[in-house]
């Protein structure tokens, strides 16, 4: 009985709770205005993660976007992000781990009002101390103006 009870823990994926596969990321830098080269205040920087089900987009299965957590710049368009994250919350990117972070306009028009970015951070390109990997990034966004 005791291995079959083994035996279907195994299957379920109840094996264990180590997160050898956890990783803490830092994503810091600035956020401006890619015309003038002014920071940004109030401009929101978010991790994702993928949903792990299939979502039909224009006749592909794309992966959707979960916001997973997000921090304001500040006065000088400044911003550090960090979280951990496990395997499941990275995207493969050509066998790659990928970070998804979204610079977004959340402030409506207070500072001007900008075109949202996607950034797709290789994880073999940050920095790596001591567990953490760090991504300094700085973004340019593009105004968007009345017409």
């Amino acid at each position: 009985m005791n291995w079959g009870l083994a035996g279907i823990i195994g299957i379920l994926g109840f094996g264990g709770c180590e997160k050898d596969s956890a990783a803490v990321c830092t994503t810091k830098g600035t956020v401006i205005n890619k015309e003038t080269g002014k920071p940004i205040e109030g401009i929101q920087v978010e991790y994702g993660s993928p949903w792990l089900g299939p979502v039909p987009m224009y006749g592909t299965i794309g992966v959707a976007y979960t916001p997973k957590s997000h921090v304001l710049t500040n006065a000088n368009g400044e911003f550090q992000l960090t979280d951990h994250f496990n395997d499941d919350e990275f995207v493969m990117n050509d066998k790659t781990r990928t970070l998804i972070v979204t610079v977004k306009d959340v402030d409506r028009e207070k500072n001007g009002l900008f075109q949202q970015e996607q950034l797709l951070l290789d994880i073999n390109k940050a920095e790596y101390e001591r567990g953490e990997y760090t991504f300094i990034v700085n973004v340019g966004l593009t105004e968007i103006k009345n017409q």
